[in-house]
This record gives C-alpha cells, sequence and structure tokens, in this order.
C-alpha cells in the first residue's frame, strides 16, 4: 500500500512538473512587445546617389511605434547646419507610424556626405541615429574670354551664349 502511495505522489508531481515546463515554453515565433515606447525605422540609412552643388537634397524617414506606450519625439539634433530635420509631433501610439523629414542644403559642400541625424524620444531604446549620405559634385562655373578679330573689329557684331559652362558665338553682319 506505501509502494502505492508513493507511486501515485511520484506521478502526480511528475505531471505537474511537465505541465509547469510547458506552460513556460512559448513558441520561437511568438513576438514580445517591448515594455514602453519603441522607435522602430523602415531604413536608418538614406543613400541619394550624386547631387549637384546647391540643390536640396529631401528625404522622409517613416518609423512606427512598436512599443506598448505612446512614442513622443522630443529634439532631433543634426551633425551640421545644412541638415534640417521636421518630424511628427504628435505622439505616436503603440502600431501607429510618424515621419521625420530630412532637408540637406548642399550649397557649400563637395564630395561624399554623410549627415546623421539623432533622434531623441521617450523610447526605451533610448536615442536612434539615421543618415542622409551621397556625393556632393561642384557644378562648373561658366567662363567667359571674348578674342578681337578683324571682323569683328570691321563692325561685325558677335553675341555670346552662355550654356551649361560652354560658351556660343553667333555673327552678324
Amino acid at each position: 500500500m506505501k509502494k502505492a502511495f508513493v507511486l501515485a505522489l511520484s506521478l502526480a508531481c511528475a505531471g505537474f512538473a511537465a505541465q509547469a515546463q510547458t506552460a513556460a515554453v512559448k513558441p520561437a515565433n511568438a513576438q514580445v512587445k517591448p515594455a514602453g515606447p519603441q522607435i522602430q525605422f523602415e531604413e536608418m540609412k538614406y543613400d541619394f546617389g550624386t547631387a549637384k552643388q546647391g540643390e536640396v537634397v529631401t528625404h522622409v524617414f517613416k518609423f512606427k511605434n512598436t512599443g506598448t506606450q505612446p512614442l513622443v519625439i522630443s529634439n532631433i539634433q543634426v551633425s551640421c547646419g545644412c541638415t534640417t530635420p521636421e518630424w511628427t509631433k504628435d505622439p505616436v501610439m503603440p502600431g501607429k507610424t510618424g515621419t521625420i523629414t530630412a532637408n540637406f542644403n548642399t550649397a557649400g559642400k563637395v564630395g561624399m556626405q554623410n549627415k546623421v541625424l539623432t533622434v531623441e524620444s521617450n523610447s526605451a531604446a533610448g536615442n536612434a541615429m539615421v543618415s542622409v549620405v551621397g556625393e556632393v559634385k561642384e557644378n562648373a562655373a561658366p567662363t567667359m574670354s571674348m578674342e578681337k578679330t578683324e571682323s569683328a573689329a570691321a563692325g561685325e557684331k558677335t553675341k555670346l551664349k552662355v550654356d551649361d559652362g560652354k560658351m556660343k558665338a553667333k555673327k552678324k553682319s
């Protein structure tokens, strides 16, 4: 009788232990939302390729609040005064999206560029960074030169036209 009781008690404990283990194991595909607000960008870097000096490159970074509380962007720091940000000012509710628009003025810039925007928010992960990268090509400045020819000296009129840095001349009699 004593053996039967011990056997029944052992089976009951084993059953409870197995049940507790099964409840503690989560499926591999189960997603757990982070506590608090969480910012997740569709892309962290935008490559604009090439731009001519003096152009303004504009890009909209889209993000989603994947957390459990409203996300608020308080400020965006930029690596250069040539970049101006605009962003969603209202709280972004869990599961909803917002945007950050980066305007990069290429005036006075030449060569490879990497403009970083540091996003300050109440995200549980802290600050996030996105960047605008690419190459700025220098504009060719048009140059003008005039030569005095015998026909021009004889009263022939010459009209000069500068087009894309190339000078074209038309003669009129």
